[in-house]
């Protein structure tokens, strides 16, 4: 028999420590979506509402410090945002004999598909998990390199030679070669 107290042990954990990492969590959100494409209907607070819904819905998760915290909501802000560009996707696929004028339109940054780099990104962690924990850090949270150090408990040497390492591995498969 499982004891209720028990399972709610990891939520009293992370409400234990997100207030002191709300407003952190906050700006990684808001470094997100800068790169998104303008007039995004996801809100900075919303963005990270949900992914504290995620995270409070894990179960057998040890939330014992702020930097679990932060690398659990990077990865969940991620998900949540490939999640919307899929459903966006999604519907537009389902408009049928719509015709758009691409001609005219701009891209609000330079940044890859999100889709296609969240694919990439898979790829990479088969391959070396920590480059791609670095990336999501640094791309998805906007962590500076001694945060994404910190918070791998990694040296910053390391965290720079992998950083443009992984670059370059993401570039060359997002370039299709």
């Amino acid at each position: 028999m499982s004891d209720p107290s028990a399972e709610n042990q990891p939520r009293q954990q992370l409400d234990q420590i997100l207030p002191d990492v709300y407003d952190d969590l906050r700006r990684l959100a808001a470094n997100e979506l800068n790169r998104e494409r303008r007039g995004h209907t996801i809100q900075t607070t919303a963005l990270v509402h949900e992914a504290y819904l995620r995270l409070v819905g894990q179960r057998h998760v040890d939330w014992q410090d702020a930097q679990a915290i932060r690398r659990a909501a990077v990865i969940c802000m991620r998900r949540i945002l490939v999640d919307y560009a899929r459903q966006r996707n999604a519907r537009k696929r389902q408009v049928e004999g719509v015709r758009i004028s691409l001609s005219g339109v701009t891209q609000a940054s330079n940044d890859p598909d999100l889709l296609a780099l969240n694919e990439a990104l898979d790829e990479l962690e088969q391959l070396d998990p920590r480059q791609a924990a670095i990336v999501e850090l640094r791309y998805f949270g906007g962590m500076t390199l001694q945060e994404t150090a910190d918070n791998c408990g990694i040296s910053l040497a390391t965290v720079k030679r992998e950083w443009v390492t992984a670059r370059a591995w993401l570039y060359r498969r997002l370039q299709g070669t």
